[in-house]
């Protein structure tokens, strides 16, 4: 039995004779031109393109904070600073402190943390087997006010917003919020350091720890106790 024999016209499933390529492709033209006209219709400014670059890293999301902030005048401290205390450590930190502001030693060094507190706070961190190099410290904001006072609620509302975008780059599993001003501070309450401290708190989808300022610590050193109490807590929680 002989076998039919499959034409042209069958792959392309059109009877009769085949249709001029030149005409084929004037009709897709025309069909994409009408495709385009009522995407513009719809608002659509372009055609969506697949990127080869990767999503901006954790470094790369700080620096954009970094800049975003600039040589910031949002506030009154500006006038006062000799530098801006951004924040430092490991921008994959499962660990961040954050302090108040910054003292003269950070003022200077444009660094959070390096004076007498600063040292101390080394310590506790390295009591709990960790290294400076493997967390992240910040403070609530960024240049030293006068006298080393508190910090106003003007000067807060302008500078917390950049230390938010930080946390949220930085996606921590644990907050510890040193002092009773950070504390109050991040979660928006009256409570005293003392009721707030020894017991983790839901943040941001993180947990949040509050426990006493190394500052606090040298003029109150029988406090060493409760930090130390803290502090197990978080390495229980840091390496679970």
């Amino acid at each position: 039995m002989a076998t039919k024999s499959l034409s042209k016209n069958d792959f392309f499933n059109q009877p009769g004779q085949m249709e001029d390529p030149r005409q084929e492709f004037q009709r897709i033209l025309y069909s994409l031109q009408d495709f385009l006209l009522y995407q513009k219709e719809q608002g659509v400014e372009g055609l969506p393109v697949k990127s080869d670059q990767p999503a901006p890293g954790k470094v790369q999301l700080l620096e954009e904070i970094k800049k975003e902030l600039g040589d910031c005048k949002r506030c009154k401290l500006h006038r006062y600073r000799r530098n801006i205390v951004f924040g430092s450590g490991n921008p994959e930190a499962q660990l961040v402190f954050v302090g108040e502001g910054p003292g003269g030693d950070e003022d200077i060094q444009g660094k959070p943390f390096v004076g007498r507190a600063g040292q101390l706070l080394t310590k506790i961190i390295n009591s709990i087997d960790l290294t400076r190099e493997e967390v992240y410290i910040a403070n609530i904001i960024k240049c030293r006010p006068p006298q080393n006072r508190n910090p106003e609620p003007d000067e807060i509302k302008a500078c917390e917003p950049f230390l938010i975008k930080q946390l949220d780059a930085i996606q921590p599993k644990i907050i510890c919020a040193l002092g009773t001003f950070a504390a109050q501070t991040l979660l928006e309450t009256g409570e005293r350091i003392s009721s707030l401290r020894g017991r983790f708190i839901s943040y941001r989808n993180t947990s949040l720890i509050a426990t006493f300022h190394p500052a606090y610590l040298l003029r109150n050193p029988q406090r060493k106790r409760d930090v130390w109490e803290d502090m197990k807590m978080i390495r229980k929680e840091y390496f679970s």
